[in-house]
């Protein structure tokens, strides 16, 4: 088995498939080909097959007892904390609030009016940025 490279997971973890690898993701314990099917009210447990299959020949999934674990992380956009995925550009956008809050509370009287005015306005602007893109991450569901 060859590894694949990020467009291939990219074009694998699409619909249910990635609907699938996300659920195997964020739960504890291994699951079976039904249980996955009524957790995602897939039509019948033969999709559901379907889609684990094309996982486990890919090597994201490995298959101990009949059910199904994770075998490979593949992050792209999220960093995974114990069950919880979470977009990397969160952490961008909490860092740049606390740069922009501290900006605001103590360089005021640290610095002239335009230097202040420049330094806020551009953490504004990567902290706008940075909240866009953790919204776009999380509404597209891919990782």
């Amino acid at each position: 088995m060859r590894g694949l490279s990020e467009e291939e997971y990219a074009d694998l973890l699409k619909g249910n498939a990635l609907d699938i690898y996300r659920l195997l993701l964020t739960t504890s314990k291994p699951l079976g080909i039904r249980e996955i099917q009524r957790a995602l009210n897939l039509s019948s447990p033969s999709v559901a097959q379907y889609h684990l299959s094309k996982l486990e020949d890919a090597g994201l999934l490995k298959r101990e007892s009949g059910n199904y674990v994770i075998n490979k992380f593949v992050s792209g956009n999220f960093i995974k904390i114990k069950h919880l995925l979470i977009p990397r550009y969160l952490f961008y956008c909490v860092f740049a609030g606390t740069i922009l809050l501290m900006e605001l509370l103590w360089l005021g009287q640290a610095v002239s009016v335009r230097e202040y005015f420049l330094s806020t306005a551009a953490t504004v602007v990567f902290l706008l940025i940075f909240c866009f893109e953790t919204a776009r991450v999380w509404r597209k569901g891919s990782l």
